[in-house]
């Protein structure tokens, strides 16, 4: 499968490269990063209040200095569909003064449910995403 020249692009032939079946729906993270935590707490509510399906989290990034409000959606990890999204939930961000910072999605191999407190951000990440 071919992917247009972009970070998201590259990000999905990364995917297609380890293995990952981009033809079933993923649990995707869409990150939203505000430097106000008033702002991104505002835009936790509102979308908790909102018709958006999918899990929210918000914390506080060490390594950003940003509050983060992670998004996820199940979803078919298909190009136009993730850019839809992203542009949709920047524009969102952008109505509490934050911006979207990347998505990535987490990697359950064979196996790994005898790991499960092992669990860590291991998702795979575009170039702007710092997890």
């Amino acid at each position: 499968m071919q992917f247009p020249d972009d970070d998201n692009g590259q990000m999905l032939a990364a995917m297609q490269e380890a293995g990952i079946d981009l033809s079933q729906p993923l649990e995707v993270d869409f990150f939203l990063v505000f430097d106000d935590q008033r702002d991104a707490e505002s835009a936790l509510e509102d979308l908790s209040q909102s018709e958006a399906q999918g899990e929210l989290e918000l914390n506080f990034s060490d390594e950003l200095e940003k509050w983060e409000l992670i998004v996820t959606i199940n979803m078919v990890p298909e190009y136009d569909a993730l850019v839809a999204k992203e542009t949709e939930l920047n524009t969102f961000a952008a109505e509490y003064d934050g911006m979207t910072d990347g998505w990535g999605v987490m990697q359950h191999q064979e196996g790994d449910d005898e790991f499960m407190d092992d669990e860590d951000d291991d998702h795979e990440c575009g170039d702007h995403c710092h997890h």
